[in-house]
């Protein structure tokens, strides 16, 4: 058994320049990174996959551990200067936690920054 998991992710030319057509196992969807993009921007899929994470990660911890987190929700900003958009300046995270404490949703947020 091997101990590395490898996701595979193909994108291709759409016809369109700035828009590709990606596809992960079964599921296609288009990134469009035009200057005014009609479909989920790259920029945006790459926030969602890192809110996302947020989420199910501290959600399978709170399963885990036994903790009675009811639901949650994380929005994410990534802010870019217009002059240099291929890096991010500043990322925020914020979690918003339901069905828990204070100090445990802090320490459920202490597992998803330390991993």
């Amino acid at each position: 058994m091997s101990d590395v998991k490898v996701d595979t992710v193909r994108s291709r030319s759409s016809g369109v320049v700035g828009r590709a057509i990606s596809n992960a196992r079964n599921h296609y969807f288009i990134l469009d990174s035009s200057t005014a993009p009609e479909a989920l921007s790259n920029s945006e899929a790459f926030l969602a996959a890192v809110s996302s994470c947020g989420v199910t990660l501290v959600e399978g911890h709170a399963l885990d551990k036994g903790v009675p987190l009811q639901r949650m929700e994380v929005s994410i900003e990534g802010v870019r200067a217009v002059a240099e958009p291929n890096r991010f300046q500043r990322v925020t995270m914020r979690f918003a936690l339901h069905g828990v404490d204070q100090a445990t949703a802090e320490a459920l947020i202490e597992t998803y920054k330390s991993r």
